[in-house]
């Protein structure tokens, strides 16, 4: 069968074929045509493409926070609430600090003529239930009550709180100064006991004495 077409016409058709492989071949290497955000064609390459994602910011382990800093509110030097520091209120304070100082002022009031048991229930009400049972131990106060009535002495207890040692969240250690104020016969003179460091505990509502020591032993509270 004859060739219907001429041989030139033959080769320009042979050479458009090759070129729109060539073309098809390079659009598959490159990984075609691609959309925008829009829905848009975009060639290959075209920056537009993958605006949205470059517009991500990069969260990366290690990487710096680009955030603004927030700075915390501080406050001068003169207007510092030194009792905020502190896990008890001012009031709790100064009731914690009062059952130390009655507690050492009925430590040094003595009167030889009722019974020891009289002394000793004068301090009990004001201490925890463990320290009350030793309280009248020959190591404690039952020393002092056994020197003052052999004494035949009567004797009116003063104290007064010198300074918080240390404290911890439910329990504060007073250092307490305290006095026996004794009359023995015709003659009176001042007694002085010495420190004592004095360790109260929070029971709910109120505060018992849970120590009572010298306070050159170093008793540092509950610990």
């Amino acid at each position: 069968m004859p060739n219907p077409l001429p041989e030139r016409t033959q080769r320009m058709v042979v050479i458009g074929l090759i070129a729109v492989l060539a073309g098809f071949g390079l659009y598959f290497s490159l990984g075609g045509f691609s959309s925008d955000e829009d829905g848009r064609t975009v060639p290959p390459g075209d920056p537009g493409a993958t605006r949205g994602a470059a517009e991500e910011p990069l969260s990366e382990p290690g990487v710096l926070a680009t955030v603004p800093p927030s700075p915390i509110p501080t406050t001068g030097a003169e207007d510092l609430d030194v009792l905020g520091w502190f896990p008890f209120s001012e009031a709790e304070f100064q009731v914690a600090g009062a059952t130390a100082q009655a507690f050492a002022e009925a430590y040094g009031t003595i009167d030889y003529s009722q019974e020891p048991e009289t002394y000793y229930a004068s301090m009990e009400v004001m201490a925890t239930d463990e320290y009350a049972e030793v309280l009248s131990d020959a190591n404690r106060a039952g020393a002092f009550w056994e020197e003052m009535s052999q004494a035949e002495a009567v004797a009116e207890g003063r104290a007064e709180v010198q300074e918080v040692r240390t404290f911890g969240s439910d329990s504060v250690t007073f250092v307490v100064t305290a006095q026996s104020i004794t009359e023995t016969g015709d003659a009176e003179f001042d007694e002085d006991l010495g420190d004592f460091a004095v360790t109260v505990v929070r029971e709910g509502g109120s505060w018992a004495v849970f120590d009572f020591q010298p306070a050159d032993v170093g008793q540092f509270g509950e610990e």
